[in-house]
């Protein structure tokens, strides 16, 4: 899936946003907030470190560093989004969303439909920051965590209430949902390993 510029470097420390398709709400609408941890646990099992997150209904901010594979970032990141897609419409379907579901049929380009693709659920590119220094990174995390208590979502009052979000953790220090590596440690940890993939 291709991005608006695509990351030139093979590890590093990255902030990463997707959406999905028009920005509707289907994370929340297919009740798929696990789909996406489980995606941060295929990531970690292949060595990379989640650093920070906010799952919010229809996008995922990620603070990930990624240690250097055969793959390009972007491939992950494309098929990270692949296989949530796949999940997606396969509870949309079980919930029998099939107005949305059709919607999201009718806008599958004719070069993707040959390519047996069916549904559109993500917008096609990413938006990614690469993080040089730990302030940037905290930076982001803070954008990150703040993201479900702006004015156009109000999904809570204070950022570690959002449980799809790393904010409890930065504040608590206990592990929640996803096991996460704080950003400062990362100071500490080389990313130049090859890992097989």
């Amino acid at each position: 899936m291709p991005t608006r510029k695509t990351i030139p470097h093979k590890s590093g420390v990255y902030f990463i946003t997707f959406t999905c398709y028009k920005w509707l709400c289907l994370i929340e609408k297919a009740k798929a907030y696990d789909t996406v941890y489980k995606w941060f646990d295929y990531l970690k099992s292949r060595g990379h470190y989640i650093n920070g997150y906010v799952i919010m209904p229809n996008h995922i901010h990620l603070l990930v560093s990624f240690t250097e594979t055969n793959q390009s970032i972007n491939t992950i990141i494309g098929n990270g989004k692949r296989f949530m897609a796949y999940e997606l419409i396969k509870r949309l379907l079980l919930a029998r969303e099939f107005n949305l579901l059709n919607e999201l049929a009718s806008k599958v380009k004719t070069k993707s439909r040959l390519n047996k693709k069916l549904h559109v659920v993500w917008e096609n590119s990413f938006d990614w920051k690469e993080c040089r220094s730990i302030d940037f990174a905290i930076q982001k995390l803070d954008y990150i965590h703040k993201n479900p208590c702006s004015k156009r979502w109000e999904l809570c009052n204070h950022p570690d209430d959002y449980m799809h979000s790393s904010a409890c953790y930065y504040k608590t220090g206990k592990q929640g949902i996803c096991q996460l590596t704080n950003i400062l440690e990362m100071e500490d940890i080389s990313l130049s390993q090859t890992l097989s993939g």
